[in-house]
């Protein structure tokens, strides 16, 4: 099996949820950030978690405790999604031949979804979940990316970098690839969505 690390980018200070961390809202009984590390996980791959720094969000470092997820702290996470990248690329192991990015606020990607991703990797060409019309998330870069990713700015991740990227799509379930909740308001029409599940 190719060595192709997780990183679930769970940095951010979830600002448009008022006073509520939305990687802390519960998914069944579970908090959010706790469910995306198990889902991950189960591929059985490495995962990284990219944390802002303990002193700011200690409740998201507790959600590491009994799982195998390695924090990487991101002291600049207020730089925006880029800082995260940065700092999760460079903590990957020597031998991991490409990563996959999930941002930790998309709810509905499954493990199943994960390993659709993977299992497509050929080792060269970024690889990238989509609705039938759109791309989205996740977003496995080969190692040969690295570079590219290390250099980033700003709040906007690897967008402008995908516009060239000529990825692999491969279609996930429903609006999997493209569902993430930012807001109260996101989560309600989510849960009402979901509340058979």
């Amino acid at each position: 099996m190719a060595n192709l690390p997780i990183v679930i980018l769970a940095a951010g200070a979830s600002t448009r949820m008022g006073a509520r961390d939305k990687l802390l809202e519960p998914v069944g009984h579970t908090p959010l950030l706790i469910e995306r590390i198990r889902a991950a996980e189960k591929t059985r791959q490495p995962v990284l978690v990219a944390l802002p720094p303990q002193s700011a969000k200690p409740e998201r470092w507790g959600c590491l405790a009994g799982t195998k997820a390695q924090p990487v702290e991101i002291a600049n996470a207020d730089l925006g999604m880029s800082a995260s990248l940065k700092g999760c690329i460079t903590a990957l192991p020597d031998k991991a031949e490409g990563a996959l990015i999930i941002p930790a606020d998309m709810p509905d990607i499954s493990t199943a979804d994960m390993n659709a991703i993977l299992n497509a990797f050929d080792g060269t060409r970024v690889v990238r979940g989509s609705s039938r019309t759109h791309p989205g998330h996740p977003v496995l870069f080969p190692r040969s990316w690295f570079g590219r990713l290390e250099k980033l700015s700003g709040d906007k991740g690897a967008r402008d970098l995908l516009k060239n990227a000529d990825p692999l799509l491969i279609a996930l379930p429903e609006k999997h690839a493209l569902t993430d909740l930012d807001t109260p308001q996101d989560w309600a029409t989510w849960r009402a969505q979901n509340s058979g599940d």
